[in-house]
């Protein structure tokens, strides 16, 4: 049975989210779960579950958490048995298949990076976040794992992301766009006028540049940018889902007619709901390392951790990293990933 190595202190809501989410995941799908954290208080939140199945669960002892506001490098350092270090690590060992945390991004990220090391021909990794457009769902990477790249980068990531949209989505071939200030080649700073040449002398179905108003409209599958802009227009966008939502509830109950209209419209805007709620993907892939890892949101719900956990079972269960890896060997020359 696959296990997936679960981060029970990581989110803003662990454990008792964390853990909800990981049973949810036990029940409806075919995989165990290794919760990783302080046993007592583990075993305290899965008392509220007698119905699981206690075989397919286990705890693993990790009695220190990095908080949000530590520094990543520092606090992994000095607390050698945090719950996310020791979860990683089982991965690495072979003990679990892949690995989920919700918590510092960081940490989960340089975790990662240290336990499983990095696939050949990959020098940075890349978060690779999924989302809605008038279409189908579209991969946007890097949000938060790579903030310093150079050009080399950039391809490398529209090269993995290439291949997770294939994998996730069953797209043939993906059409890949770089996202900058502007159409034109000319646009942008020289990090994204160099990342277009390279792009553009790939084999990929590269489209050109696009716009921060385009990442939504279906016109691009695969959007590359470096992960200080990926994780500010991803974090703009959820902010702006909230706002919406707040807006339209409140238009919506001015007055006796809009409440009727409300509840004529109610299904219509659970809809709307799902195709922009990040917990109905769960998480973000760590691409570029040699291991499985999903990267949750630290205000990862049930919902969101139990579909995060059910993608690192679908990942290690399709082999994913031995596909991007063939595919990036595939895709490299002395020098790199040229695509």
């Amino acid at each position: 049975m696959i296990q997936i190595a679960v981060d029970a202190m990581g989110g803003d809501f662990a454990p008792r989210r964390v853990v909800d989410g990981a049973l949810a995941a036990v029940r409806h799908f075919d995989l165990g779960v290794t919760l990783v954290g302080p046993s007592a208080t583990i075993e305290a939140e899965l008392a509220r579950h007698p119905d699981v199945d206690r075989a397919r669960v286990r705890i693993v002892e990790a009695p220190d958490v990095v908080s949000m506001e530590e520094s990543p490098s520092a606090a992994l350092r000095r607390k050698p048995a945090a719950s996310i270090k020791v979860a990683a690590e089982m991965v690495a060992r072979g003990e679990a298949a892949a690995l989920f945390s919700a918590g510092h991004t960081g940490a989960t990220v340089m975790a990662a990076h240290a336990a499983f090391g990095m696939l050949p021909g990959v020098d940075r990794p890349a978060l690779a976040a999924t989302v809605p457009t008038r279409r189908r769902p579209a991969v946007l990477l890097d949000v938060g794992a790579s903030v310093e790249c150079r050009p080399s980068h950039l391809l490398q990531f529209a090269v993995m992301g290439s291949m997770y949209a294939r994998v996730a989505f069953g797209i043939d071939s993906p059409r890949v766009a770089l996202l900058s200030t502007g159409h034109e080649e000319t646009k942008g700073n020289e990090l994204t006028r160099e990342a277009h040449r390279l792009l553009k002398g790939s084999a990929l179905a590269f489209i050109g540049n696009i716009e921060a108003r385009d990442v939504y409209s279906g016109a691009a599958d695969v959007i590359v940018c470096d992960g200080f802009t990926g994780n500010v227009a991803l974090k703009i966008s959820e902010g702006l889902v909230d706002v919406v939502e707040e807006l339209l509830s409140e238009e919506l109950s001015r007055t006796i007619t809009m409440r009727v209209g409300s509840l004529l419209t109610r299904r219509a805007l659970r809809r709307f709901r799902r195709r922009v709620d990040y917990s109905e993907y769960g998480g973000a892939p760590l691409l570029g390392v040699a291991g499985v890892a999903i990267v949750g949101h630290g205000r990862s719900s049930a919902k969101a951790v139990r579909n995060a956990v059910a993608m690192a079972y679908r990942f290690a269960a399709s082999r994913f990293i031995e596909r991007v890896e063939h595919e990036i060997a595939a895709s490299t020359s002395p020098t790199g990933v040229k695509a």
